[in-house]
């Protein structure tokens, strides 16, 4: 990548920073209560006959989501949740009848559009006695357990790792058409797409205990992964591992022996449209769903996405052929195509990152307010270093190749500029793995807190 590239990309990111320090962006957060019937704190002469809520977004009807216990913590509702009228977003749980006079606790546990638990409690009270909030009666789960919340996020990371793996393809494809034979290179295929289905059935086991602030005890209740897979987020996860299934069937036949050119388009094509559900299933159970204009964001989300695996496989793959090149093997044109690739990506990123960050984040003081707000300025801080370290790899490259072809120095300098490409592609692939930690952490983060 050329250093008038990155000085452009630098740019661009400074005006998009600009940008989202002049305009106000809408608040975007997980979902919220709204108005509940009867409201925290109300005091009843009669015991009503349901309690409902309406929320800040319409996430269906989710089983097991209200509850209502008495100061023993005995369960007084008679469930199911239910849509008491025509307005999608309010959701009701009948109560026994005859209910005595004393306090009652309402414990709900929602999963936000983008698959993250909002849990708490309100409290109301029937007659002249004292009103007991949660503070006095019922321990409700208000939390994530720390072990879930753990694991959960390393299962995130690898399944980003996953899709990086996979964004390799397009370098096999697009850049070195050669390394097709690599049995390395293929090999790293082959993991991104078991590492995705692996990670896309870890994270459907996970969701369950992680949404009901369970224990990882909990990891195979039926019940709680039968409760995941009526989301959409669970029937996201099933279109996720069905297309890592079919990249797994796919990739060795595009990579193997030579194909007749119709069939190897096919399934070339294949590859790209079951590369990109992979994708929008990440995009389409992520903060981007929860903007009013949910379209616009899932489609900047997807191409960030799309744009950080091509580029990061890349890296990766980069890094094998550069590790042990092929004999006889000219890195000079591998290299040269791939920096064009790579500029294409993070001008792509640059800008799909500075429209999310603008219809994401709440407020301009969220950035240094915020945990969001420092894990976001600390992904866009790596995102900077990784673009410094490519350009100092591609100018010393760049120096190598011109030095050879005019015989300025020969292979001796080829030799030792690649020495040092060899380097600064291993800081980046460092790099990006620290970027897509901290995109894991950030996803679980709500905006706003």
């Amino acid at each position: 990548m050329s250093g008038r590239t990155v000085r452009r990309a630098l740019a661009l990111l400074a005006f998009l920073a600009g940008w989202l320090v002049l305009t106000a962006a809408p608040a975007s957060a997980h979902v919220e209560i709204i108005s509940a019937t009867p409201g925290d704190g109300t005091r009843l002469t009669t015991a009503p006959a349901q309690v409902s809520v309406t929320l800040s977004e319409n996430i269906g009807i989710q089983p097991g989501s209200l509850k209502v216990v008495d100061t023993q913590g005995t369960a007084v509702d008679t469930g199911p949740v239910f849509q008491p009228g025509d307005v999608a977003e309010q959701v009701a749980v009948r109560l026994r009848p005859g209910l005595p006079d004393g306090s009652y606790l309402v414990e709900y546990a929602f999963i936000s559009a983008d698959s993250h638990p909002v849990r708490g409690t309100f409290a109301f009270v029937v007659g002249s006695g004292p009103l007991i909030t949660s503070a006095g009666a019922v321990a409700a789960a208000t939390g994530t357990d720390p072990a879930v919340d753990v694991v959960s996020t390393v299962v995130r990371w690898l399944s980003y790792a996953g899709v990086v793996l996979l964004g390799g393809l397009v370098f096999l494809l697009a850049v070195r058409p050669g390394g097709r034979a690599d049995p390395r290179a293929r090999r790293v295929l082959r993991w991104g797409a078991w590492l995705t289905a692996g990670t896309a059935v870890a994270t459907g086991l996970l969701q369950g205990p992680y949404a009901a602030g369970r224990g990882l005890g909990g990891l195979f209740d039926t019940g709680l992964l039968a409760d995941t897979l009526r989301l959409p987020y669970g029937k996201l996860l099933l279109l996720r591992l069905a297309a890592a299934g079919v990249l797994a069937f796919v990739l060795p036949r595009l990579l193997g022996p030579p194909l007749p050119e119709r069939r190897r388009g096919r399934l070339e094509n294949l590859a790209i449209v079951t590369g990109v559900a992979v994708l929008l299933t990440f995009s389409a159970s992520g903060h981007p769903v929860t903007d009013p204009i949910m379209y616009f964001s899932v489609g900047a989300d997807l191409v960030h996405w799309g744009a950080i695996a091509v580029w990061a496989g890349g890296l990766v793959q980069l890094a094998l052929c550069l590790a042990r090149p092929a004999p006889e093997e000219d890195l000079g044109p591998v290299v040269s195509r791939f920096s064009r690739l790579a500029m294409t990506c993070v001008t792509l990123i640059a800008i799909s990152g500075g429209v999310l960050a603008l219809r994401i984040v709440p407020s301009v003081s969220a950035l240094w307010t915020t945990t969001y707000g420092w894990l976001l300025l600390a992904k866009i801080t790596g995102f900077v270093a990784l673009l410094a370290v490519a350009n100092t790899a591609r100018r010393a490259v760049q120096r190598g190749v011109t030095a050879d072809r005019t015989g300025g120095g020969g292979t001796a300098v080829l030799t030792s500029q690649l020495r040092r490409l060899r380097l600064a592609v291993t800081a980046e692939v460092t790099l990006a793995s620290v970027v897509l930690a901290l995109a894991a952490v950030l996803t679980a983060s709500p905006p706003g807190g």
